[in-house]
């Protein structure tokens, strides 16, 4: 969601005159977005925003703006005062207050650029791609359910980013629609629960009916969704993508823990039985899927049986992918006030390296799988001169080529594979 956040505002930043440089001292304007799921993520963005003060020290004109979960969608005041020489503080997914700031300070010096400031603050700006991205990007994030009304336990998201809010379908296929224009070949659409896009709103399509709008966009061959949740993967959305040839076969379905009373202390909604049950029922409507999962240990209580069952239950999901996270309080969340972080960081350290490495051993083994099978791969770019892309399954392959073949959808031979990629050879054809 950051990553699309910064996309929009670079975009915004240029449409008013600015370009992008690499070298902080050339900056007129420096952001930070910022992201705070986990206590890591701000040490880190608060150590970054300390840093950029020497910035603005030897060049005072300079204007720095804070973007993110940081800064969240309520008061920013006590930001302000604890980093006073930021000029400007951006909620998520805002790219207003910024333009805003540049717009009322005079930044914004000619009236085309002025009345493109406009534009933006009035939200009828088309989605123009970066510089830097056109012409080397396939692939692009759109957010479609902003914030999260579902509040787990131990979750910050809905304290920062606020209440859950799906954007409108015509402003999302209208960003569909320019994407495919500039040569994007792929979407993702985004969410906290991707699932309940349009739920709040009657005149909203669901998200299956929204894909399947978006699948009939020239130019769009692929597209993804996340991040879901088990309450909302339901049996009418798995049907719709059924149906729906370019809805790739990866799923992103957190489970955070293997352990029914465990879920229940992170007000997750679900049980372990309710979650193979839908794995189940993905893996019977779509074959040749794959499954991404997300895992927290070391959640206050969960003891050492209750992390074992965590294991056990990957042990019979296999999933593709697990990302996994130490569990650390988040100040406003319902476990930060409520109870006790009482598992040792030592321990946090030892499950989080257990489940990384049961998680290698499967992926390693789903991997096998794929050798001398053939592959639809969507090349993305270049890595140190192999040619790079994913398959529908969202498995990275590197391939050899002396051919451009960036945005270009070809059937590559699996030679070798490991745990997080592969290695094939494209089969012989004429170049599509």
């Amino acid at each position: 969601m950051n990553v699309a956040d910064s996309t929009r505002l670079s975009s915004a930043l240029e449409q008013l005159g600015f370009s992008p440089t690499s070298q902080i001292e050339q900056a007129d304007v420096i952001v930070l977005n910022t992201c705070v799921v986990r206590q890591s993520a701000e040490d880190k963005a608060v150590g970054r925003l300390s840093s950029l003060k020497k910035a603005k020290d030897r060049k005072p004109q300079t204007v720095i703006c804070l973007m993110g979960c940081m800064v969240g969608t309520g008061d920013y005041s006590p930001l302000k005062k604890r980093f006073p020489f930021v000029d400007a503080f951006s909620a998520p997914s805002d790219t207003s207050r910024l333009v805003s700031f540049l717009l009322e300070t005079e930044r914004v010096r000619t009236n085309e650029h002025r009345s493109m400031a406009q534009a933006i603050l009035e939200k009828e700006d088309d989605f123009i791609l970066p510089v830097e991205m056109r012409g080397n990007t396939v692939a692009a994030f759109i957010p479609i359910v902003l914030g999260c009304s579902h509040a787990c336990s131990y979750c910050v998201i809905p304290l920062r980013r606020g209440k859950e809010i799906s954007r409108p379908p015509a402003d999302i296929l209208a960003d569909v629609r320019s994407l495919a224009k500039q040569g994007i070949k792929e979407v993702t659409l985004l969410g906290q629960i991707v699932d309940r896009y349009g739920r709040e709103n009657p005149a909203y399509p669901t998200l299956g009916e929204l894909i399947s709008q978006i699948h009939q966009t020239e130019g769009i061959e692929r597209i993804r969704f996340l991040t879901s949740h088990p309450n909302w993967m339901t049996d009418e959305l798995l049907d719709a993508l059924s149906g729906l040839p370019k809805a790739m076969p990866h799923f992103e379905l957190p489970i955070q823990a293997g352990d029914d009373e465990v879920l229940r202390q992170m007000r997750r909604g679900y049980t372990v039985e309710k979650y193979i049950t839908i794995v189940k029922k993905i893996r019977s409507r779509f074959p040749f899927s794959s499954i991404a999962t997300d895992l927290i240990v070391g959640f206050p209580g969960e003891s050492a049986e209750q992390f074992e069952h965590s294991l056990q239950m990957l042990a019979e999901v296999r999933p593709d992918v697990t990302h996994v996270a130490r569990y650390s309080p988040r100040p406003g969340t319902y476990s930060a006030m409520k109870m006790q972080d009482d598992v040792s960081a030592e321990e946090k350290w030892k499950r989080f390296r257990a489940v990384e490495a049961m998680q290698e051993k499967i992926s390693g083994e789903i991997n096998k799988q794929y050798l001398g099978k053939k592959v639809s791969v969507l090349f993305e770019g270049q890595k140190k001169e192999r040619w790079f892309g994913r398959t529908p399954t969202n498995k990275l392959v590197f391939v050899n080529s002396a051919q451009p073949l960036l945005g270009s959808v070809q059937d590559v031979r699996i030679t070798w594979s490991g745990p997080w990629s592969m290695i094939g050879e494209i089969e012989a054809k004429e170049l599509a």
